[in-house]
């Protein structure tokens, strides 16, 4: 296992980082380990536990303004695979500002969606009002579940029952 689930003081997922990383914030005394795999790391002299779950000793906010970028994958998985207009998860997806750029709309989370490409050529360059179409759900900053999930496609045992949004998640 190659993945460490980085967890906040408080116990909040933030991230998976490689197992090099978790060892050094753990003998940093910057984190503490949760789990651990049962075969222990080994130095020229000495061993260690293997981590599988660690937490921050010291609590990390994340502001908002700092969430992660938006990407094509991130942003498909986030919605589901599906056109959130239309609802259809066949055909090919696209990428589509609520507000189009052309007229102020920014490429953030809250206004950027995924759409087939029949959906976003009947939109165009316009608001919903003007092309009288609806969003099923309004968009928004996915969880930092979504991201754990694409780092780690497939979520070893041990992290499940840190990540309680895992159960309702899309991807």
């Amino acid at each position: 296992m190659s993945q460490v689930l980085v967890l906040n003081a408080s116990y909040e997922p933030l991230n998976v980082t490689s197992v090099r990383r978790a060892h050094v914030l753990v003998f940093k005394g910057k984190a503490e380990v949760i789990e651990e795999l049962a075969q222990p790391l080994r130095s020229a002299s000495t061993t260690y536990p293997w981590p599988h779950v660690i937490r921050l000793v010291q609590y990390v906010k994340v502001p908002r303004a700092v969430q992660r970028k938006i990407s094509r994958r991130a942003l498909f998985a986030r919605d589901g695979w599906r056109c959130v207009y239309c609802g259809t998860s066949s055909g090919r997806l696209t990428l589509d500002h609520v507000v189009p750029r052309s007229r102020g709309g920014d490429s953030v989370w809250e206004n950027v969606v995924t759409s087939c490409a029949p959906c976003n050529l009947k939109k165009g360059n316009r608001l919903l009002e003007e092309a009288s179409m609806v969003l099923q759900r309004p968009p928004r900053p996915p969880q930092p579940v979504l991201f754990i999930r694409l780092a780690a496609p497939k979520i070893p045992h041990g992290w499940r029952q840190y990540l309680p949004d895992l159960e309702g998640s899309t991807v």
